[in-house]
């Protein structure tokens, strides 16, 4: 089941190509190429998944995860954090802050699609279902 995708990213050919492969698929993509307003666009879209660059103007993608983290209903969004730099360090780093999934540029198609559908499943079985909530009430 697609949803709703917000990505933030910088490189314009990236954001693109991601758009469009996801758009393909029936996500609705909202792109945004700036870290320093980049929470507010993600509480405004409340999307089901977030695709967020390490490296990005006016913020890094480090702190924006921190934020999203620290506000209640996100800290379980999913977030497939996308950096140019892949060493150990900076995936640790990232999984610590809260990151749910890493990818290395360059990336190929397959393996955004095989991570967002991953992201989204998993997220649509932490959610309990609305049958389970009305038998607990």
């Amino acid at each position: 089941m697609a949803g709703r995708v917000v990505l933030i990213e910088d490189e314009a050919n990236i954001a693109e190509a991601i758009r469009f492969l996801l758009s393909r698929e029936g996500w609705q993509v909202k792109v945004h190429a700036d870290g320093s307003d980049a929470l507010a666009v993600i509480e405004a879209e409340a999307p089901d998944l977030v695709i967020l660059d390490l490296m990005l103007p006016g913020k890094s993608g480090m702190e924006i995860i921190r934020e999203i983290r620290e506000v209640e209903a996100m800290a379980h969004l999913p977030v497939l954090m996308l950096t140019a730099r892949g060493q150990l360090k900076d995936r640790e780093m990232a999984e610590r802050a809260g990151v749910t999934r890493f990818m290395t540029k360059p990336f190929s198609n397959t393996e955004v699609l095989t991570a967002v559908r991953d992201l989204n499943a998993q997220a649509q079985q932490a959610m309990p279902s609305v049958s389970s909530i009305c038998d607990a009430g």
